[in-house]
């Protein structure tokens, strides 16, 4: 089979580097499959999932002008067969993204003005806002300002 973008290939691993490895193809070229391209998680060892004389099989996803020949084995499998990427250990659902007021949760009425969104904005900021200036002060100490102006030595 030639060798052109979207071929689905069996090759050999003829070797290998931190950055990935070098597969020889059925027309005697040598494409390289970048570590990012050989397994749908996270690798932090190449030597995890291939060494030298494996039979992997490929797809080519690029021939550059100077005819160097990028491969991936993960496109290579079908959708099923591709294992989905695990949530870190600890991670128990929380978002990565904190919450946003948008203006559309449930509670609001699908139709409520621009001017009303920004009022209703305006008024949870200006609440959390006091909170945040609340809590600071008294973190400090300081939930009134002091008074006298004396030097801190008392001379």
């Amino acid at each position: 089979m030639a060798v052109e973008i979207g071929a689905i290939l069996e090759g050999k691993v003829t070797g290998i580097t931190n950055f990935g490895a070098f597969v020889e193809l059925p027309d005697k070229t040598t494409g390289m499959v970048h570590i990012s391209e050989v397994s749908a998680s996270f690798i932090k060892d190449i030597h995890e999932k291939l060494s030298e004389g494996d039979q992997v099989k490929v797809k080519v996803i690029d021939i550059n002008e100077k005819g160097k020949v990028a491969l991936s084995i993960k496109k290579a499998l079908p959708q099923e067969e591709e294992p989905k990427p695990k949530k870190p250990a600890g991670d128990k659902g929380r978002r990565s993204q904190p919450q946003v007021w948008t203006g559309t949760q449930k509670s609001e009425p699908e139709n409520m003005s621009f001017e009303d969104m920004m009022a209703k904005f305006k008024s949870v900021s200006d609440e959390k806002m006091s909170d945040l200036k609340k809590n600071s002060a008294a973190k400090r100490g300081t939930s009134t300002p002091r008074r006298g102006g004396g030097s801190p030595r008392g001379l």
